[in-house]
């Protein structure tokens, strides 16, 4: 094995599930491939190179990497941090570990233990920063805005999608509690009454565990008898979800706790206003009430009548809309796109690598 061969970051993704944190990773190590020898560990990702094992990510990280003095190791999770701490401190080889916090809450005892023994903190956020103490930067997740944009024919990607009515309003995200599903739910019941033509769509899966949570929604609905206006799509792949979004006219994130969120921006590139709760990043997302770049409107968590309220505030003035949606693009293009994120990022592996 040579230095050539070695990868200058590795980029452990353990979580058999595809979540945020897997989705951000991805976005990052796809701007990277170009700039990084870069190698992704453990579960597949979409769109990215086939993983190498831990075992060979050990193994290839014995050897410093052509021309620096040891290879970064990129974490975002707890497994992460410990295997990476495993390959350095145990197992003694040459290199260092970043890690990315997001979470607005100050960690508990074992995710704390092993931050500690980070050498670089990235931070997605100020609030982020603040919790997670120590870091070295703040660096906000961003979005492909090549990949996500707005339609040319906002009626023709709509059509061909073959939902109803003449447009969407998207909800995208895990079916249950913790993001404000059911929030969402009784919200659009409110909200589409005032709305001839939407449709709410829920996309995203339940868990087994949710099974029931998903049930109730459904019965939710059936009950204020708009079954064929809200509908529950499950899981749509990443190209027909571009669409989809492109279809829409509003994009919801209505969780009741978020340490970032990036659908919103998603749904902002693809020029679509955002109404959201008061967590996340989303405040931050959308802008200022009233300044001349508002992308959307910030509620507070849980209100649904504050949420309908904004939603048929946000669709009922053609020129408001049109303000708001070309707002979103550009708020993205300006503060949230990917290649942003990617060379912040990489400005802390090169002062890592420079300074040790």
């Amino acid at each position: 094995m040579s230095p050539t061969d070695t990868p200058e970051v590795f980029v452990p993704n353990l979580n058999t599930r595809f979540t945020g944190v897997s989705s951000t990773a991805r976005a990052v190590m796809q701007q990277h491939l170009g700039v990084h020898r870069v190698a992704l560990v453990g579960v597949p990702l979409p769109g990215l190179p086939a993983p190498i094992t831990k075992a060979q990510a050990l193994r290839l990280s014995r050897v410093k990497p052509a021309g620096r003095p040891f290879s970064i190791w990129h974490t975002r999770r707890n497994t992460e941090m410990a295997l990476a701490i495993l390959a350095r401190d145990v197992l003694r080889l040459p290199v260092r570990i970043v890690f990315t916090s997001a979470a607005k809450h100050v960690h508990s005892a074992l995710p704390r233990l092993l931050i500690s023994r980070m050498d670089r903190i990235i931070a997605t956020s100020d609030e982020a920063a603040a919790c997670v103490g120590r870091h070295h930067a703040v660096v906000p997740h961003g979005v492909d805005t090549d990949r996500f944009h707005p339609a040319q024919d906002r009626r023709a990607d709509w059509a061909a999608t073959g939902f109803p009515g003449d447009y969407g309003i998207a909800t995208v995200g895990r079916v249950r509690p913790s993001k404000g599903s059911d929030i969402f739910v009784e919200a659009m019941i409110k909200a589409l009454p005032d709305l001839p033509g939407a449709t709410a769509l829920v996309i995203g899966l339940a868990k087994p565990s949710e099974a029931e949570f998903l049930a109730k929604l459904k019965a939710r609905v059936a009950e204020a008898g708009m079954t064929d206006r809200i509908l529950f799509t499950g899981m749509i792949p990443d190209d027909d979800l571009l669409r989809v979004l492109r279809g829409c006219r509003l994009l919801c994130a209505t969780p009741r706790y978020e340490p970032f969120g990036v659908t919103p921006l998603e749904g902002m590139a693809s020029g679509l206003p955002v109404v959201a709760t008061a967590t996340g990043h989303f405040a931050e997302a959308v802008g200022d009430p009233g300044s001349d770049d508002q992308a959307g409107v910030i509620v507070p968590v849980g209100d649904v009548a504050a949420i309908a309220e904004a939603v048929v505030w946000t669709l009922s003035d053609a020129d408001r809309f049109a303000m708001l949606a070309r707002n979103a693009r550009d708020r993205v293009q300006r503060l949230f796109s990917i290649q942003r994120e990617a060379q912040a990022v990489t400005e802390v592996y090169e002062e890592l690598w420079r300074n040790g």
